[in-house]
């Protein structure tokens, strides 16, 4: 190994594994899939295959600026993860702990105008139409019990 390799390189505000290759390496971010890192990593002009300890400071640069808007730099709008957003109405890519926030921001939202999924999400039920006669739920309550039967 020579002496520009990193064993921990810092990316979007996470610390990745530099002796994995490039491609695989960014989807530790949370917000970045594979599909997504290596699109990004041939949109940058690296190989996918380089090992991440051996990117230079430019090339990391060069990544957050696509992940902070990457449609200019032509990735289409189907592969971001928040597509119209309520309050602007764009398309855009979120990376990291804002991720886990606008989630919570959207769930808030969703039972604050009493929506359907909304009331589900505050009763703390499945939201997307799947069965609760017997799966999830919560304690001890499993199955309904029959009163026994005493003969005398």
């Amino acid at each position: 190994m020579s002496s520009s390799y990193r064993h921990i390189i810092r990316i979007a505000r996470t610390d990745i594994d530099g002796s994995a290759k490039l491609g695989k390496a960014l989807s530790a971010v949370k917000g970045i899939g594979q599909r997504l890192s290596y699109v990004l990593v041939k949109a940058a002009g690296l190989n996918p295959d380089q090992r991440a300890g051996f990117i230079t400071d430019e090339d990391i640069a060069k990544l957050e600026e696509i992940l902070k808007e990457p449609q200019k730099y032509g990735i289409p709008n189907w592969m971001v993860n928040h597509r119209k957003d309520m309050a602007t109405g764009l398309d855009k890519h979120i990376i990291g702990p804002d991720l886990d926030f606008q989630l919570k921001m959207d769930i808030d939202h969703l039972m604050k105008t009493k929506c359907w999924r909304g009331i589900r999400h505050g009763l703390g039920l499945k939201v997307r139409g799947q069965r609760t006669r017997c799966t999830g739920r919560k304690g001890r309550t499993v199955g309904v019990t029959r009163k026994r039967l005493t003969r005398g």
